[in-house]
């Protein structure tokens, strides 16, 4: 059974040293904010990001967001502060990057206690443990890292991703054995709207949850790609009332549009209503 079932189509990155960036986030449309003290932090503004973004959580007014602290990684010279200091900003859940293996989660568990952990999937490691990551008791979600990932591997960019299939396949075999959510790398070019609509239906096809995104703009996109279409909806509901009639009348399977329906197909069918219906939960609060 999955362990976390609320939506996350869109997770935006926000720095935590951007009094601005942080005040705009509580307006934004998306599933969950990803507030950075790492890679959108300079050295130089570590210590000032984190006392800026306990204040802006005090303050409160993120709403239904779920609200997500990337910490810098345990072995820096800020890891170990963030993590008392993220605990003590009570968030949804703590990003840990460059997870290699589940004692780096085991790490900062000791350190944050019981919030949920994310888990930052950035390093040719971290895709061979990725099975071991993904049962730790305390992980609900994968994040990928795609950009860390391709430099890691060497890859040369390309529009369909190939290089990085296997990495994003294994991480995804591994979630979903665990119960665990897992949430597509970023797309770099933010004014290239038709990538990043190919790429956020390309994570979708694959069974990605959402995409995590480095521009507002970005937003929009991702809610759309990661959310049941009209027509997948439509299809949902006389799938149900079809196998509904089925088995009323005795039978095991019906047919839709010429096709077999099955248990396993209406059991599809009745999430993708009910991720409808979070989405309808989380946009009303």
């Amino acid at each position: 059974m999955p362990k976390f079932t609320r939506p996350l189509r869109s997770a935006l990155y926000i720095p935590g040293s951007k009094s601005r960036a942080l005040d705009k986030a509580r307006t934004l449309p998306c599933d969950a904010i990803l507030f950075d003290l790492e890679d959108a932090v300079s050295p130089d503004e570590k210590i000032a990001a984190r006392d800026m973004l306990a204040q802006a959580l005090a303050t409160g007014g993120y709403g239904a967001r779920l609200k997500v602290i990337r910490i810098n990684a345990l072995d820096t010279a800020w890891g170990v502060d963030d993590a008392h200091a993220a605990a003590d900003m009570k968030p949804d859940a703590i990003l840990l990057p460059k997870v290699g293996n589940p004692a780096d989660l085991e790490a900062l568990a000791e350190l944050v206690g019981d919030i949920p952990l994310w888990a930052m999937m950035e390093t040719p490691g971290a895709m061979l443990n990725a099975p071991a990551i993904a049962a730790h008791r305390q992980l609900q979600a994968m994040v990928m890292g795609t950009n860390d990932l391709a430099k890691d591997l060497q890859t040369r960019f390309r529009a369909d991703r190939l290089p990085l299939a296997t990495s994003l396949g294994l991480c995804l075999l591994a979630a979903k054995a665990h119960g665990c959510a897992i949430i597509d790398g970023v797309y770099n070019a933010f004014k290239d709207e038709d990538g990043l609509r190919a790429e956020c239906d390309q994570g979708r096809d694959m069974g990605f949850d959402g995409k995590t995104l480095i521009h507002p703009a970005q937003l929009d996109i991702a809610n759309t790609a990661f959310s049941p279409s009209d027509a997948e909806a439509d299809l949902a509901r006389r799938q149900i009332a079809a196998f509904e009639t089925a088995e009323a009348e005795g039978q095991g399977v019906a047919v839709v549009d010429g096709r077999i329906v099955e248990n396993l197909h209406v059991a599809t069918a009745r999430e993708t209503l009910a991720k409808l219906d979070a989405i309808a939960a989380l946009n009303a609060e």
